[in-house]
């Protein structure tokens, strides 16, 4: 039988497997092997994903429907259809994060000794207290604005937590106004002091503080009741050049076009009532679609805040990360590099070393350039300093800055004005394509020439994330991979075409072609031998293009596993077209980051590394890199941290053929797998090295 592999039944679609992912992200919010303020952490993760997946998703949805230009997806779904989908899926994960929040994660804060209270809890000791701070401090910053016939509905910005409060003069007329709760300002949780020696932690929630005075406000006039709400903007920026400004000035004007996008939901107090509701989305232009009805905690991701309380017994033991001891602060960093390419698998493994290696490059008389791509900074960055101090101290420094990072657009500018105010030669990415590869390059006078030591990985120079994110960086001196990143930190600065590199993959140009070169390789092996075997670790597999040779692959008996942590619109276990194919999930403590591309190749395995995913955007709309790991040693250790992360059968989700995901356990007999863990215990032992 010949199957037809672009038919829209073997792919699922993007955005529905995207909220498949935040259900899985919600699972760890259940798990109680977490500690408790880090189940709060994961159920604050869902938030912020779900308010992403509006303002950029489903803003992007409504473009389509709104210009009337679209083209199908792979899996056919067209977007008002997708939308009406979308929009089932939501109600139910709305659902399901109130159930956990009220029910699960509040009632064990509050065994644990923090207690978010209401007004009506409050001692009169309390309230004396907490009214005190809100006239003092808050209602001094507090701006009322009517609704009605004679002034503008106000402006809602994106994000913000508001209370329209209900009113009643006292010639019994009904009168509507908003009040926007500085969240900004104040946090979402109020402290409620205690007194001295009280092992109880209270808050108050700064909307409720304010409903509970909303009489100072509104002064000869009964408050009859109030409903909060939160609305989401479409957050997609439209970056246009014309002949009179740069890319910089450009991404800065287009920033202030997200805070006024346009509506894409209303968040809603679940007891609002309908004539409300209708004002509400009457007045900024939303369908009855657009709303949903919050239970009891609207703006999840401002439970953040609680997770930075400081009850060490309520959040993970600190990970204290392994560092080689050929990269202890005693040796000298090249000297290393010159004998030895290095493999660092954060967070397990330390950033530290290549911090020192960048601040040693700074006052090291023999460095004469350095070279780097910047995509997400962290706001205190020693990278960053040791780079302004490299200048300072007379190197070439030049720095590939994407200012269109989302949500990072603004930090970047402050970023590149800084840099440049130190003399440092700042490009700012490209007017077309993203600037996604992460790359590094040290150019030094040695007594035998002018050597280059290379710096590539998955994850962001970023001390921030890389404690956090499961990343994979590689140090090394290979000559063809020095002249492969010089060449294409050429191409990002000036005008140089090249289409062919050396060792690298580079996407728009080569990468593409390339995965899909090996994946027919492995077809041709597998014809021969019958030892085809794939084994990708990634964040998203979107891209139809490799999808359809994964499934010829399989369709060849090639055994294909596949360790997708988000996005995957492949389907597996389909019968005559992907049998042998194993898709699996891992969320856990850290985030999933690193990309691992393992291809047996007849028993001469190749490893590759680097900062793409198998989607569109980043094969056709960004510049990526994957290269190849040389060292047998570390291609090896690569393949074994690949095995680990297959074989868990405890953080791991399987992929069903239908699109579901279904928790894996250990079978009975099994061993627990927990691959993070794992890492932990052993970290170190992929270098060759056991503490």
């Amino acid at each position: 039988m010949t199957h037809d592999l672009t038919s829209p039944e073997y792919y699922i679609n993007r955005e529905l497997s995207w909220l498949s992912f935040n259900r899985r992200v919600l699972a760890e919010a259940h798990d109680d092997a977490h500690p408790l303020l880090e189940q709060v952490k994961f159920l604050a993760i869902c938030g912020a994903n779900l308010d992403e997946f509006f303002m950029v998703r489903v803003s992007g949805l409504r473009h389509q429907i709104k210009e009337g230009v679209w083209k199908a997806p792979p899996d056919s779904i067209m977007p008002a259809d997708l939308l009406w989908r979308i929009q089932i899926e939501v109600d139910e994960l709305y659902r399901l994060y109130d159930t956990c929040w009220r029910e699960r994660l509040l009632p064990r804060l509050t065994d644990a000794g923090i207690s978010i209270i209401s007004a009506g809890d409050l001692t009169d000791e309390e309230r004396e207290q907490v009214q005190e701070y809100f006239m003092t401090t808050i209602y001094p910053i507090l701006t009322p604005m009517a609704i009605d016939a004679a002034r503008p509905f106000p402006f809602i910005s994106n994000l913000s937590v508001n209370l329209l409060a209900v009113l009643r003069s006292t010639e019994q007329r009904q009168y509507l106004a908003r009040v926007k709760i500085p969240t900004l300002t104040f946090g979402r949780f109020v402290p409620i002091e205690t007194g001295k020696g009280h092992s109880r932690t209270r808050f108050i929630l700064l909307e409720d503080l304010i409903a509970e005075n909303l009489g100072v406000l509104f002064p000869g006039m009964r408050v009859e009741r109030s409903y909060r709400f939160r609305l989401a903007r479409d957050a997609e920026i439209k970056v246009v050049i014309d002949e009179a400004s740069d890319l910089l000035t450009a991404v800065e004007e287009s920033i202030e076009c997200r805070r006024t996008g346009m509506p894409v939901r209303l968040e809603v107090d679940s007891g609002m009532p309908a004539d409300l509701i209708l004002l509400l989305s009457e007045r900024l232009g939303l369908s009855q679609a657009d709303i949903y009805g919050v239970g009891s905690f609207i703006g999840l991701a401002d439970l953040w805040q609680l997770h930075s309380l400081p009850r060490p017994d309520l959040l993970d033991t600190p990970l204290l990360p392994f560092v080689h001891p050929a990269l202890t602060p005693e040796r000298d960093l090249f000297t290393a590099i010159r004998s030895e390419d290095f493999l660092f698998y954060h967070p397990y493994d330390s950033f530290n070393p290549l911090v020192r290696l960048f601040r040693q490059a700074a006052i090291d008389p023999d460095v004469l350039a350095l070279k780097i791509t910047l995509y997400r900074i962290d706001t205190n960055s020693p990278i960053v300093d040791a780079l302004m101090k490299a200048r300072q101290h007379g190197k070439q420094v030049t720095v590939v800055l994407e200012l269109k990072a989302k949500f990072d657009e603004l930090n970047n500018i402050t970023w590149a004005r800084a840099l440049e105010h130190e003399g440092v030669h700042v490009v700012y990415g490209h007017e077309r394509l993203k600037i996604h590869a992460k790359l590094a390059l040290i150019v030094r006078r040695e007594p035998d020439g002018i050597r280059r030591y290379v710096h590539l990985s998955s994850g962001n120079y970023n001390t921030v994330t890389t404690r956090i994110y499961g990343d994979i960086g590689y140090l090394t001196a290979d000559p063809d991979i020095a002249a492969d990143v010089t060449e294409l930190f050429n191409l990002l600065t000036g005008y140089v075409g090249k289409e062919e590199y050396r060792k690298l993959l580079v996407a728009p140009v080569s990468l593409r072609q390339g995965i899909i070169d090996r994946i027919n390789r492995e077809i041709d092996h597998q014809r021969r031998q019958g030892d085809g075997y794939i084994a990708l670790k990634l964040n998203g597999l979107l891209d139809p293009d490799i999808i359809s040779a994964l499934y010829r692959a399989s369709q060849e008996g090639v055994r294909l596993d596949l360790n997708v942590r988000g996005l995957c619109a492949l389907r597996p276990g389909i019968p005559g077209v992907s049998e042998t194919v194993v898709v699996r999930s891992i969320v856990g403590r850290f985030l999933e980051h690193a990309r691992i591309y393992h291809f047996h190749n007849g028993g001469d395995d190749e490893v590759l590394l680097g900062s793409s995913d198998m989607m569109q955007r980043n094969l056709r709309r960004r510049v990526e890199v994957l290269f190849p790991v040389r060292d047998r040693r570390i291609r090896n250790a690569l393949i074994r941290i690949l095995k680990i992360h297959l074989a868990d059968n405890v953080k791991s989700w399987q992929l069903l053929p239908d699109g579901r995901y279904e928790k894996i356990h250990p079978a009975e007999g099994e061993e627990a797998c927990h691959s993070q863990n794992w890492l932990i215990e052993h970290h170190g032992e992929w270098h060759g090295w056991k503490e």
